[in-house]
């Protein structure tokens, strides 16, 4: 049986785990770098190469259990891909009181998985960490491009967006400029992870597409914009999410691979593995 991060198999079933991971290997719209349906090997790849105790909360997230619950495979179409998504979440949902995750994949993979979310929770937050706004309501024909990622969110629930730096003159209409954390502005305020945590309320979704970070520690992504997030603010801003929000689901997007993926592997697994700390300390 293989299991997230190579954990015992008692700590990998459905039945007593508290989290439960999908992933989703597609990149069939991404329109620069490719590899991105590589991404869940590598993570997984990487999460096995890491230690299992987190320092700073003094615990071993992977004794609450992390249930693998396989790939979506589904790559026919892009509206196909977000069905399969939808349909595999709301499946997984079914299961009360389990931390919903999943890992891309490109991040057209977040939109079926946040409209099963938000079916199942009112008041939803939807918060992203971003180089891209991702707004735009279709691109190349498709409304399940990556292109498009959170239009559907924003229409719906409450969307705040971090990190921003690229986007295309016509998203500039759905963007909501007091939700919107500009990288430039973030670079000169020190308040910014305040006044981000003054918008996030409620049942949150976390969507995090490892451009967001600065490509001199997350290179490997499909569209590395200079200007990102740091590692130690980032994870900052994270904790008092958890803290201060019910968490209910998130997930990380855009690993691609490359002729050196490790050392964004390695992030994403730890970021990932950061997250569930934060949870299981809020949730104890």
């Amino acid at each position: 049986m293989k299991t997230y991060a190579d954990i015992p198999e008692e700590n990998a079933q459905l039945e007593t785990s508290k989290v439960m991971l999908v992933t989703v290997p597609y990149d069939g719209t991404s329109t620069w770098g490719k590899g991105a349906d590589k991404g869940p090997e590598l993570f997984l790849d990487a999460s096995e190469n890491m230690e299992l105790y987190d320092i700073e909360t003094s615990t071993e997230p992977y004794l609450e259990g992390v249930y693998l619950a396989g790939d979506v495979t589904e790559k026919s179409s892009p509206e196909a891909m977000t069905e399969a998504v939808y349909q595999k979440t709301k499946e997984l949902l079914a299961n009360d009181g389990k931390l919903f995750t999943l890992f891309g994949g490109e991040h057209s993979v977040s939109i079926g998985s946040i409209r099963a979310v938000g079916e199942k929770y009112d008041n939803l937050t939807v918060l992203q960490l971003d180089a891209h706004t991702d707004l735009r309501p279709d691109f190349h024909g498709s409304t399940s491009n990556h292109a498009c990622a959170v239009y559907e969110a924003s229409q719906k629930h409450n969307l705040v967006q971090v990190g921003i730096r690229s986007m295309d003159v016509e998203e500039m209409e759905y963007v909501n400029k007091e939700q919107c954390f500009w990288a430039h502005q973030i670079a000169h305020n020190e308040n910014w992870i305040n006044e981000v945590l003054e918008k996030v309320s409620g049942n949150v979704y976390i969507t995090i597409d490892l451009d967001a970070f600065d490509p001199s520690i997350a290179p490997s992504t499909g569209t590395p914009e200079p200007g990102g997030l740091q590692w130690y603010p980032t994870l900052e801003l994270l904790r008092k999410v958890f803290e201060k929000c019910n968490v209910v689901a998130f997930d990380i997007v855009e690993l691609m691979d490359s002729p050196m993926p490790k050392p964004t592997a390695f992030l994403a697994a730890k970021l990932y593995y950061k997250m569930l700390a934060y949870y299981h300390i809020n949730k104890n």
